[in-house]
């Protein structure tokens, strides 16, 4: 067994815990073709009653699937989704998990990442992003510095931290694979500060050169060194495409900096902000567009105390 069908089997078994005659759905797009049917081949290995579902790709990140597509989603007992573009932030992913479907998104994934990022513990990481969260509790401001000129202030006060492990043995439970991050959506209209984006952006791939974007009231108000390309995708969905939508930490011990942002986001040691729809993990916008940028050596202090220096984690 080579170590991609390993990792396959990881998911389905060790990170779904895919039990006999549930009801699990695969939605792939044609770029993703044969990873969805190898997904969809140990699903059905493990005794699930299974369906295989290949979409249309969509145009950006967090467009919508088609309504009966959602429906389908919507009364699975599991469900996997690699595409090329992701659901992770769609209301159909939302609506799933509220009624009970447990399952994971896996935008842009690769076969080598499979390989690789699904060899990891993910009782480890799970225990690692769980101690992690102790840390940010009841936190309200959050400060992020960086030695190649990051220093924002943001103000996450009365918002909930989520945890993105890869266990998802409860109904609800949902995730991104490969997972490992910690995350919340920043309160509205209230962060203000440089970022310098210094490893990746979706949409965009690895950064030749930083992508530094000026934030004034939770809004990304100057973007520069993207070449127009990070600003006409966030403004093609309207105003709140600029909106400060999460932060995240990852705390994935194997993942590495691959220029594709679903592993990239969990390499631990980073931190990474995302603009746009918040509205599937606790914020008030909602909108088809959520693009992230990966931020590396971050210093972040929470409400004044270190957690995190030039990203080693302190504890």
């Amino acid at each position: 067994m080579t170590r991609y069908e390993k990792g396959i089997r990881t998911i389905v078994h060790d990170c779904l815990g895919t039990k006999r005659e549930e009801r699990a759905i695969v939605i792939c797009d044609r770029p993703k073709r044969k990873i969805g049917r190898d997904l969809f081949d140990a699903l059905v290995g493990a005794g699930a009653e299974a369906v295989l579902c290949e979409i249309i790709p969509r145009k950006q990140h967090s467009e919508e699937p088609p309504k009966y597509v959602a429906d389908l989603l919507r009364s699975a007992d599991v469900f996997l989704v690699p595409t090329s573009k992701s659901m992770t932030h769609t209301q159909a992913r939302r609506k799933a998990v509220g009624n009970g479907a447990r399952g994971a998104t896996l935008p842009d994934v690769t076969e080598e990442m499979i390989a690789r990022t699904m060899s990891a513990d993910y009782r480890d990481i799970h225990k690692r992003t769980v101690k992690l969260a102790k840390g940010f509790k009841d936190a309200k401001r959050i400060h992020i510095t960086t030695k190649a000129g990051t220093d924002v202030q943001i103000v996450v006060d009365g918002r909930d931290f989520r945890l993105d492990t890869g266990v998802l043995a409860r109904p609800g439970s949902f995730s991104n694979l490969p997972a490992g991050e910690l995350y919340v959506a920043p309160v509205e209209g209230k962060s203000s500060g440089i970022v310098v984006f210094d490893a990746s952006f979706s949409g965009i791939g690895m950064l030749s050169q930083p992508i530094v974007i000026e934030i004034e009231k939770g809004i990304a108000k100057k973007i520069k060194g993207d070449r127009g390309k990070l600003a006409k995708m966030l403004d093609a969905a309207g105003p709140n495409g600029r909106n400060l939508a999460e932060l995240g930490i990852g705390t994935n011990d194997r993942a590495r900096i691959t220029g594709n942002v679903l592993e990239d986001e969990k390499v631990m040691g980073t931190i990474h902000l995302a603009f746009g729809d918040n509205s599937t993990f606790g914020g008030k916008v909602k909108v088809d567009v959520h693009l992230d940028g990966l931020v590396l050596k971050p210093t972040v202090e929470v409400d004044g105390k270190e957690i995190m220096k030039n990203g080693r984690l302190m504890f």
